[in-house]
């Protein structure tokens, strides 16, 4: 790669060396369908010259949008072919929205498989403007090959809008010259091989997935799509099929991902080479925890924004066990400056206590917002990009966050960061996550105050606990002074945090806390399969017991019965044998390590009721475990597999009634390790107006 002060290689040069040179190797990928890099440079042309016959020249803005499949990239480089503007729209974007950024970025044409009517401008189908024809003859006829002029650096090449929902949408000008450095520093920085496989499961119309796109395609590497995470499989199956390498992610699908793997997730993950969590910092606990689960994964954490590209870079695995370092933000990448600036714009020196504003210079960052010369004025000053975040940075060169500017919490004359709070809070052990917001002094005198939402981990959490802990860590200013508990804190399409959003939580329920230990239980319950060499004192046992008799049963009948055993060794030969008889008749059983009891649960076979009875009294044994710190997890192989030998010869010795069936089987101990939390479905709930 040369330097853009002379000549340089933009994307499409890059793609159509490629498609000469390595006409066969894997470009991208989505599912099973797969297209080579001479493929690719096929649909590329064709794209180009089918929207040349629409009238699109050099200059003109092109807004699309579709799911993450290879006619997308397919188009997004048949625009640059062209020489004309690439214009990206969310493809979860509403009418309004759409119609909103077309308007600004003065387009003619919109491509999309999604159908808009509300739309001014010409609305075609994505996927048919770049489908190959049958043979190169209809390409020939019926579109004839358009013409490939290579552009100047400063040239306009891609519009991104970084908002659209409230107000003026804001245009972030790229030039050539700018896409160029960001893919370069990207390719370099994640040491992308040829040979890489990158499983990128983006959005494309987002910043970061275009970065790693972009940056992929020049090194010639492979680029496999996935639209989200809706099912982690997903992950597993396309690591089978292309043998991925390398993984590109928001952190909050990190979780996402964790909960769905359950105990499999560093045998899944730990598949990647690399790791790239991007458009947001993963939190220190995030990083301690993929370091120790991952130690031959490198995790990489960077930041950025459409106006600055990928100008931070952290090597996670690098810093994790550096009590300082593990909270960077990154040092910047080569040919990136970095200021702190006080508030008056002035150049700074900055520490943990004296933060100030960032400021960016480098050949990666945005020309200006496309017809808002007043803001464009307001954000470039002398070269360098203003940023609205606050920082600070150490001898070394890294780059501490603490949060937008915006966010900072004014405490009597006080400035609090809310990102301090969180990271403090976070290393409390019975919360997943949190959020510090502030809110208007109840008490009128300081003005703002802070409030931490939090996500519950497990029971042992109380708000006492966690104030007395962040007492111990914070100045006493900086301590909320209310704590709120959630089942999940709000996230935008992004999963990026959404603070707007509990701020408007705020307005509506003040300080209204809905988790009382009833749903904090049940909230924060999770299956366990491995325990402690601990037993469960009899007492306590006694107590779960009741709660399983004490659930309903139908008609009041109680036909069930609790069948309790606590030999270690009758509990080892069950789980053999249960374990053994899956196998051979076709089962799927999850097994379990080490419980410090059972408790088999079945009902007379007379009662048509019993499966529900069963149920029932299951779940009360479960939430009243876990409200005494003890794990249990729900089997439920027996109900098919009593009758089998070897398991109907160990339950024989349990005194189980003969005319019982066992519904499920519960095992119980002190959790080793946590339990996970698997994604839950937020669309099962409907209410029916009145």
């Amino acid at each position: 790669m040369s330097d853009v002060s002379g000549t340089f290689d933009t994307l499409v040069d890059r793609v159509l060396f490629l498609e000469k040179e390595r006409p066969k190797q894997l470009a991208v990928a989505f599912k099973k369908e797969q297209v080579s890099y001479g493929e690719l440079g096929k649909r590329m042309r064709l794209a180009a010259a089918r929207l040349e016959r629409l009238g699109i020249c050099r200059g003109e803005r092109v807004l699309f949008s579709a799911l993450s499949k290879p006619e997308m990239v397919a188009v997004y480089l048949g625009i640059q072919y062209l020489g004309a503007v690439a214009v990206f729209v969310d493809k979860n974007a509403a009418p309004s929205q759409a119609a909103a950024i077309a308007k600004e970025a003065g387009a003619s044409v919109f491509l999309t498989d999604k159908p808009m009517k509300e739309l001014a401008c010409r609305r075609f189908s994505l996927k048919e403007i770049c489908s190959l024809p049958e043979s190169d003859r209809e390409e020939n006829t019926a579109c004839p090959k358009a013409v490939y002029r290579k552009p100047e650096p400063e040239e306009l090449a891609e519009l991104l809008f970084t908002s659209g929902t409230t107000g003026r949408p804001k245009g972030v000008m790229l030039s050539y010259r700018a896409v160029y450095h960001i893919l370069k520093n990207t390719a370099v920085a994640m040491g992308i091989r040829e040979d890489e496989r990158i499983l990128l499961p983006l959005p494309l119309n987002h910043s970061f997935a275009l970065r790693v796109l972009r940056a992929a395609l020049f090194q010639g590497a492979g680029v496999i799509l996935q639209n989200g995470f809706t099912f982690a499989r997903e992950i597993e199956n396309n690591l089978d099929l292309y043998g991925c390498t390398a993984l590109a992610v928001v952190p909050a699908s990190v979780e996402t991902i964790a909960r769905q793997m359950q105990d499999r997730f560093p045998e899944i993950m730990g598949r990647f080479r690399y790791i790239e969590a991007s458009a947001g910092s993963l939190s220190v606990e995030q990083r301690k925890r993929l370091t120790s689960q991952l130690p031959n994964t490198v995790i990489y954490n960077t930041w950025g924004s459409s106006e600055s590209g990928g100008a931070l870079f952290l090597n996670v695995t690098e810093t994790v066990t550096d009590p300082v370092r593990r909270g960077a933000l990154g040092k910047p990448l080569p040919g990136i400056e970095v200021r702190v600036l006080d508030e008056n714009g002035n150049e700074m020196e900055s520490d943990r206590e004296h933060p100030g504003r960032m400021a960016l210079r480098g050949p990666m960052q945005m020309s200006g917002y496309w017809g808002q010369e007043e803001l464009t004025e307001q954000t470039l000053k002398d070269g360098w990009l203003l940023t609205g975040d606050l920082v600070y940075t150490d001898a070394d060169g890294y780059v501490y966050m603490l949060g937008r500017i915006d966010d900072q919490i004014n405490v009597g004359g006080e400035k609090v960061s809310p990102i301090e709070v969180e990271n403090a809070a976070c290393e409390y052990p019975h919360i997943r996550e949190c959020a510090c917001v502030g809110v208007p002094d109840p008490e009128e005198i300081l003005g703002f105050v802070p409030v931490l939402y939090v996500a519950v981990r497990d029971a042992a959490y109380s708000p006492e606990d966690l104030h007395s802990f962040l007492a111990g860590r914070l100045e006493r200013y900086k301590l909320p002074v209310r704590y709120i508990a959630l089942q999940s804190l709000p996230r935008n399409q992004m999963q990026k945090l959404d603070r707007k959003a509990l701020a408007a939580m705020w307005e509506t329920r003040g300080n209204e806390d809905l988790m009382n230990p009833v749903m904090q239980a049940i909230l924060t319950r999770r299956s366990i399969r491995r325990f402690e060499e601990r037993p469960i004192p009899r007492p306590v046992l006694e107590m779960i017991l009741q709660a399983g008799y004490h659930a309903p049963s139908g008609h009041n009948m109680q036909t069930w019965r609790f069948t309790v055993v606590e030999d270690r060794e009758k509990i080892r030969r069950l789980k053999e044998a249960v374990l053994l008889t899956a196998r051979e008749c076709g089962v799927y059983c999850y097994g379990f390590e080490n419980p410090a009891c059972i408790i088999l649960i079945s009902n007379d076979e007379r009662n048509p009721d019993g499966c529900q009875d069963a149920s029932c009294a299951a779940e009360n044994i479960f939430l009243a475990a876990h409200s005494y710190g003890i794990g249990a997890v729900w089997l439920n192989a027996l109900m098919t597999l009593r009758g089998q030998e070897p398991v109907k010869h160990v339950l024989d010795g349990f005194g189980i009634p003969d005319d019982h069936r066992i519904w499920c089987m519960a095992a119980l101990g002190y959790p080793l390790g946590e339990g996970v939390l698997l994604a839950k479905n937020d669309k099962v709930v409907h209410f029916v107006d009145g």
